[in-house]
């Protein structure tokens, strides 16, 4: 059993989507503060050939309020104004007439908090990709928020029987192998190296969101990039 644990971001780049694939379970941490300027509300798409940082907006933003209880803005002129943005963006990329109207659709449902935004933006893009991981949000079932860091962590992989953690490697100095191994857990980290693609002609710009990615790229593309990885016991 392989288990990952990572906070929900809104369309996360490609990389967040081979750690899910390589992985029996993976687990949304939803139940740990809010970071403000972080990935959990914002991200990244191409706009007049440079990235550009947007912002779903919140309500009442705190750090000391769970990810899963921090709510989108009930302010409804923020939806339009996205996807006029995404419009403007990428009416012209091959997979616009496909990508958009599902994402269009999926912010239209009701989705009260972040966290639940966030999860069904990653289930859509793991049912397109066909990825089929299990997605377990962590304040439904593991009861360990008292918690903290790898401690937390490992406890979620003896509760799921797991003989494996695979962490992203920028986190790499959040986690000890040997308290791992300890406990008889092996640590790997993953690091991305999916090839670019075409971005209408201009210079490639990497690590940006998954809506990036899905606008240009094929899907048989996408899940050979899937599989551009190593995994690694040290960075």
């Amino acid at each position: 059993m392989k288990v990952a644990v990572m906070q929900p971001y809104f369309f996360p780049y490609i990389g967040y989507f081979q750690l899910i694939r390589c992985v029996d379970k993976f687990v949304v941490f939803d139940d740990v503060n809010f970071i403000k300027k972080g990935w959990i509300n914002r991200n990244r798409i191409l706009v007049n050939g440079a990235p550009f940082l947007f912002s779903i907006p919140l309500k009442q933003i705190s750090q000391n309020k769970w990810i899963r209880d921090t709510e989108v803005s009930d302010d409804p002129s923020w939806m339009p104004k996205f996807l006029k943005t995404l419009e403007s963006a990428y009416k012209k990329a091959p997979n616009f007439n496909h990508i958009y109207p599902a994402v269009e659709r999926l912010l239209q449902e009701d989705h009260p908090s972040i966290a639940g935004l966030n999860v069904a933006a990653i289930r859509f893009v793991c049912d397109y990709l066909d990825i089929d991981t299990a997605l377990i949000p962590s304040s439904t079932i593991y009861a360990n928020n008292h918690l903290k860091g790898q401690e937390r962590v490992l406890d979620i992989c003896r509760q799921e029987g797991a003989e494996t953690y695979i962490n992203p490697a920028g986190g790499s100095e959040l986690y000890d192998h040997a308290f791992f191994e300890e406990n008889g857990v092996q640590l790997f980290f993953i690091r991305s190296e999916a090839s670019p693609y075409k971005q209408f002609g201009h210079d490639f710009f990497p690590y940006l969101s998954m809506l990036d990615c899905l606008m240009f790229a094929d899907k048989a593309a996408i899940k050979q990039m899937l599989s551009e990885f190593q995994l690694v016991t040290s960075v």
